[in-house]
């Protein structure tokens, strides 16, 4: 008896260890996490938010904001103007297109819509009776987000306005074997003495089931970052489980939805007068 109870005593050990239970910054000294979560990301992590927007309920994001490393078309609406305008423009660095004879005006921080006056002025300056501009955004390079950590293609993507996190983390290339689907959070943009949006991402609520609750929009220069798994996670012992850790709405309750009617109730599946 006490031999098996010393035998067990030592798995629990041991398996402490390799969960990361112990050691410097959490990490197991035998299979440290290449991407651990920090302490302070877990404090700050929130369960669900109901008013932004996720998979079923996307909105439009507000009037695009020309950036460096963004390209404008720009050109007169009418096809006989005697306002002869380059091609496409590179936002430069310093904010300025390129229009030649025209100037560079300043054009990054304005929507299309002023920046369609900002040319106008700067044409009729020159060219009298040049007519409307048109601007027209070609790339948007200057919007993008980010997936980290445990995928197999983690970096930067651009924002086509459309992409929820399951979107994100495909176009990452998916989840590594490594991946822990427990610990996977968005984290958006927040100023430096602000506080800190952080929201779980239900992986396999998302893909299994249909969830939609953290399935979120993602809007510019969102971060999602996928941990790695701990030796334990997996096991059907809570080790390494921290205390005091933050609710989190992966693996709560499912309610499943009521089957539709059938349409072919008793005595209504009669075959058709044409069948014999």
């Amino acid at each position: 008896m006490r031999v098996g109870v010393r035998k067990l005593s030592w798995l629990v050990t041991t398996a402490a260890l390799l969960c990361g239970c112990t050691g410097p910054g959490g990490r197991g000294p035998f299979s440290p996490p290449v991407h651990p979560m920090l302490d302070v990301t877990q404090a700050v992590r929130q369960t669900t938010v109901s008013a932004l927007p996720r998979e079923l309920d996307k909105r439009t994001a507000p009037p695009f904001v020309v950036e460096p490393g963004d390209v404008l078309l720009v050109q007169p609406a009418d096809l006989d103007s005697p306002a002869r305008l380059p091609g496409d423009q590179p936002v430069l660095p310093d904010g300025t297109i390129q229009l030649g004879r025209y100037g560079r005006p300043v054009v990054a921080g304005h929507t299309l819509e002023d920046i369609e006056a900002i040319v106008k002025a700067a044409v009729d300056a020159k060219t009298p009776n040049a007519g409307p501009i048109n601007v027209r955004l070609m790339t948007r390079q200057s919007k993008v987000f980010y997936v980290l950590g445990e995928v197999n293609a983690p970096g930067a993507f651009t924002l086509s306005g459309r992409e929820t996190a399951l979107d994100a983390i495909l176009l990452a290339g998916g989840l590594t074997d490594r991946a822990s689907r427990h610990n996977i959070v968005l984290s958006r943009p927040t100023s430096p003495c602000s506080c800190r949006i952080v929201l779980p991402i239900c992986y396999d609520e998302i893909v299994q089931l249909g969830d939609t609750s953290t399935n979120y929009q993602i809007a510019a220069g969102d971060r999602i970052f996928v941990a790695s798994k701990k030796f334990c996670e997996d096991l059907p012992f809570g080790v390494g489980k921290k205390k005091n850790e933050p609710t989190c709405p992966c693996g709560g309750p499912q309610t499943p939805c009521p089957l539709p009617e059938e349409p072919c109730k008793a005595g209504a599946c009669a075959p058709h007068p044409a069948q014999p």
